[in-house]
């Protein structure tokens, strides 16, 4: 930013035009601070047997999970590799959240998960945890072993929602319908732990309108952070079995579609929640289909924050379109000349937005 331009802040406290998850980190540990990917040997119900056979259609591990991520390996290694990975590119981390990545991080015994998770936890440098999971694997055991955990370190469960509509939960065989995400999601932050989820943006058989549609849903959950991206077809998956039969069924976004689309969804989303990303990133080895060609998920954030100031334009813009001018004295919208917001306000922006940030 040009010294000599107005500095704004929104509510969330900082110049960036959605409330980020890189920055929310910042502002709740005083610095950098980094996941390392664990594959602790977990399936899933709907791969084992238990819901149904072959996985999500979409879904191949191997796409996401970095080359130190073995399951033959204790999960203390792992950490301790990934750590030695991750320094070479982020120098400044303070510390690192264990991130039980692959597959379904909560399907096994609660005395099973308890070992896992404190193991992670022992390594010195690891402050926390984030455990990707299924909405429909979770129980009030599970919930109350990581609310204990959550009491001394900082814990997140990250959900994979992907829908909010179960006829394409049903198409790409989910296994659960969007009813358990919401359950899950309520009982998560009724205990007071961090709660993420994950949606994709694109899946077989919705409409630009119907996705557009995800923001009025996804305003409305109890949610600390949401990750989004596009739909990749991934080599390996039935998926990419269905777009080799039937490329028609899929309806893909150029990147340029994708950056409208995002903005457009942006504005309407509750501004209390982290967005953590809005983009995927797999291996340009197993990507089917779309093929961007535009590099790295850091050099889009780069050219959709710059098109987001070049139409003025923030998340939550249009979320209290009801009453704009009580959601701008209320600090939902940029803040002219004020270096931080006075924290009354925040308060009283996460008063008005019913307490959708769990920290």
């Amino acid at each position: 930013m040009d010294n000599g331009e107005i500095n704004k802040e929104y509510f969330w406290g900082h110049n960036r035009r959605f409330n980020a998850y890189s920055n929310y980190f910042k502002t709740h540990f005083g610095g950098r601070v980094q996941k390392v990917s664990i594959d602790a040997g977990f399936t899933c119900p709907n791969r084992d047997g238990k819901l149904g056979r072959g996985g999500c259609t979409y879904c191949n591990n191997d796409a996401f999970n970095p080359s130190y991520c073995l399951p033959e390996k204790p999960v203390s290694k792992q950490i301790e590799e990934g750590i030695t990975f991750h320094r070479r590119r982020y120098r400044r981390s303070i510390g690192y959240l264990a991130y039980f990545q692959a597959y379904t991080n909560t399907y096994d015994s609660v005395d099973r998960l308890r070992v896992l998770y404190k193991e992670a936890l022992e390594v010195p440098e690891v402050i926390g945890l984030v455990i990707g999971t299924r909405p429909d694997e979770v129980d009030s055991e599970k919930l109350d072993l990581l609310q204990e955990l959550s009491e001394s370190s900082y814990v997140t469960i990250e959900y994979g929602v992907e829908s909010v509509y179960n006829k394409t939960l049903e198409r790409i065989n989910r296994g659960h319908d969007y009813q358990s995400s919401i359950n899950a999601i309520e009982e998560t932050a009724r205990r007071g732990i961090n709660c993420g989820a994950h949606f994709i943006f694109g899946l077989p058989g919705e409409s630009r309108d119907e996705m557009l549609a995800y923001s009025d849903y996804i305003s409305e959950l109890p949610l600390t952070s949401a990750k989004f991206h596009q739909l990749q077809i991934v080599e390996g998956t039935v998926m990419a079995e269905e777009y080799r039969e039937d490329p028609s069924g899929f309806n893909f976004f150029t990147w340029e579609e994708y950056q409208d689309f995002f903005i457009s969804f942006l504005e309407k989303l509750n501004p209390a929640i982290v967005v953590e990303r809005f983009t995927g990133e797999s291996s340009p080895k197993l990507i089917l289909s779309p093929r961007w060609g535009k590099g790295r998920s850091d050099g889009l954030m780069l050219e959709f924050e710059q098109k987001m100031e070049e139409l003025d334009t923030w998340q939550g813009r249009s979320y209290f379109a009801a009453n704009a001018a009580t959601a701008f004295s209320m600090g939902v919208g940029p803040q002219e000349n004020t270096s931080t917001l006075a924290s009354s306000s925040a308060d009283s922006v996460a008063s008005h937005l019913s307490a959708r940030s769990v920290t």
